[in-house]
């Protein structure tokens, strides 16, 4: 309904051979690459398997926070003239990555596969973290925080027209980029769309101090570096289904300097206030928090060098179910309390 085969985006696609993936049993997962917790993604890819681009991507904001239907259009369109390209022998092959399948994950094998359930994309994703953990090998920086959000450093993408900046902020802005540049490359890979982008921003190694993102503007291409500020790498987690990641039921937000200096804590601790409780943390009695609480300190740690508040530094430190001690200051008082967090599951 939205694309008939007499709109221009439906004449698009009528030049594809469009297939929709409902399970990944036999998906080769190192070819198709993404943040698994997308809740849509196409590839646009050649019967080599020549991926030319993705068309995807979120942020926590909601599912489609960089979808749109002009977007899609411009992907397909550019999709076309990379295949015009590739059948020309003008874009290089691309050398392709050792297959995997989803059957080489054993708990998906047993607890997905032998159950005769679906096997879906967040569940390789979740199955592969825990083997990980088990095996000592989980980099939470890396596989907990997936897809750093553009608009951190200062970049406000026009939606509708795919990777051109609307408004800059910040670091982007420092470095030199303007709006109605269109981003070409990010860390020096070719980019077409936001999900190229994201994907390839996710590749950055977590102790990068800078990014180099080259812009097309007005037909000429700049390169900028841009300075990746502390925590560049940090989104907002609660929307994915990790069960690698310690569950407490409560958000917190940092303190500013004077805040903390008023009460004495440390300028560069990770003291911080809490702003939320949920309901379920006062039945299943994990902890005692209580909205206006300062955190001051967690099992006698005040610093870290990732974290900026409490809840982070009990998201990097701890694995679901471990217990912690917390230091709280409230109404003038300085409490100890015990939390206890929990391992959530998320499977059908």
């Amino acid at each position: 309904m939205l694309s008939p085969k007499t709109s221009p985006l439906g004449k698009q696609l009528a030049n594809y051979v469009c297939v929709r993936v409902t399970r990944m049993d036999n998906v080769d997962i190192a070819l198709f690459d993404h943040d698994r917790n997308n809740t849509i993604y196409f590839y646009l890819l050649n019967a080599d398997e020549q991926i030319y681009m993705r068309y995807g991507g979120r942020d926590s904001r909601s599912a489609d926070s960089y979808l749109s239907m002009e977007s899609l259009a411009l992907a397909a369109q550019k999709g076309l003239d990379l295949h015009a390209a590739y059948k020309s022998g003008k874009l290089a092959n691309v050398e392709r990555v050792k297959p995997m399948s989803p059957r080489e994950i054993p708990l998906l094998v047993s607890r997905t596969f032998a159950q005769g359930s679906c096997v879906e994309c967040h569940l390789i994703s979740d199955f592969q973290n825990m083997h990980r953990e088990q095996d000592g090998k989980l980099d939470k920086l890396v596989h907990l925080f997936r897809s750093p959000d553009l608009r951190t450093i200062g970049i406000e993408l026009d939606v509708p027209k795919g990777l051109e900046v609307k408004a800059v902020s910040g670091p982007a802005l420092q470095a030199g980029m303007m709006p109605g540049d269109r981003i070409a490359k990010w860390n020096g890979l070719p980019v077409w769309t936001f999900a190229d982008a994201q994907l390839a921003y996710d590749k950055v190694p977590r102790a990068a101090k800078e990014v180099p993102v080259v812009v097309d503007r007005a037909g000429r291409e700049q390169t900028l570096t841009i300075a990746l500020p502390a925590r560049w790498w940090w989104t907002d987690t609660r929307w994915r289904q990790s069960s690698i990641e310690p569950r407490s039921y409560f958000e917190d937000q940092p303190m500013t300097a004077d805040e903390k200096q008023a009460l004495g804590l440390p300028e560069d601790g990770f003291a911080s206030k809490v702003k939320y409780v949920a309901e379920i943390a006062r039945s299943t009695k994990v902890h005692e928090l209580e909205v206006g609480d300062v955190i001051a300190a967690v099992d006698g740690v005040q610093r870290d060098g990732n974290a900026h508040t409490a809840s982070l530094y009990l998201i990097l430190k701890k694995t679901p179910g471990d217990s912690a001690q917390l230091t709280v200051l409230r109404g003038g008082k300085r409490l100890e309390m015990p939390l206890r967090t929990v391992r959530m599951s998320f499977r059908k």
